[in-house]
């Protein structure tokens, strides 16, 4: 499978969230929803992976026919500037559904660059309390860092024992749309470090030099 490199600093950044939870209207899919939309109103594109696209086989590290659903997984995660990920917590851990999600991430390992190498992650955990939350992201940040990804400094831990999300999906305390917000503008400010960064590499590129200046060979 070819992947793409770095994208171009002209191209519009790709933004993919994955997460949630099979349960409808999941805290961390609402969640995802909410930061993909601030994305979207800063001039990303975005793409969700919600439960329903990571139903897929149990990653196996062999040579075989890629499913398509995890294709597809694979080749949004290889085009993307960065990711926001949610999980639910379960039993202070990170869900299966996701977990198993990150491990197929593996078929990454030859990219150019390879996992999540440079790219900003934005962390998302839900749970019945902030205790385990708060235990679930720090095992889901060192996936993360596993696969070479950049945490935002801020990861959002949602307690889920007051209902954090109106009917209309938006956040319903201002501490949670609050903290959505600095990780997702985080996710952003790293998006266009890297794109100026780029931007002085390619100008430095293409500054003449003295052998190559008319008249100007010494």
């Amino acid at each position: 499978m070819n992947f793409p490199a770095v994208p171009s600093p002209a191209a519009t950044p790709l933004i993919v969230g994955i997460g949630g939870s099979t349960r409808p209207r999941s805290s961390g899919e609402l969640a995802l929803r909410y930061c993909l939309s601030r994305a979207e109103q800063a001039g990303a594109h975005t793409e969700l992976l919600s439960a329903q696209d990571l139903q897929l086989p149990m990653y196996e590290p062999a040579p075989k026919t890629t499913d398509p659903r995890a294709a597809r997984l694979v080749d949004l995660v290889a085009r993307a500037d960065a990711l926001i990920i949610a999980s639910p917590a379960y039993h202070a851990g990170i869900s299966g559904l996701v977990k198993n999600a990150l491990d197929h991430l593996e078929e990454l390992r030859t990219a150019t660059p390879p996992y999540l190498d440079g790219k900003a992650i934005g962390c998302i955990t839900t749970s019945q309390g902030a205790q385990g939350g708060a235990l679930t992201l720090s095992a889901l940040r060192s996936v993360v860092h596993a696969l070479r990804g950049w945490p935002t400094p801020l990861g959002v831990v949602i307690d889920t024992s007051a209902e954090p999300f109106g009917l209309d999906g938006e956040p319903a305390q201002e501490a949670t749309r609050s903290q959505l917000g600095i990780m997702t503008d985080q996710v952003l400010s790293v998006i266009q470090q890297r794109v100026n960064q780029q931007r002085v590499v390619i100008e430095q590129r293409s500054v003449p030099t003295p052998t190559n200046v008319p008249g100007g060979a010494l």
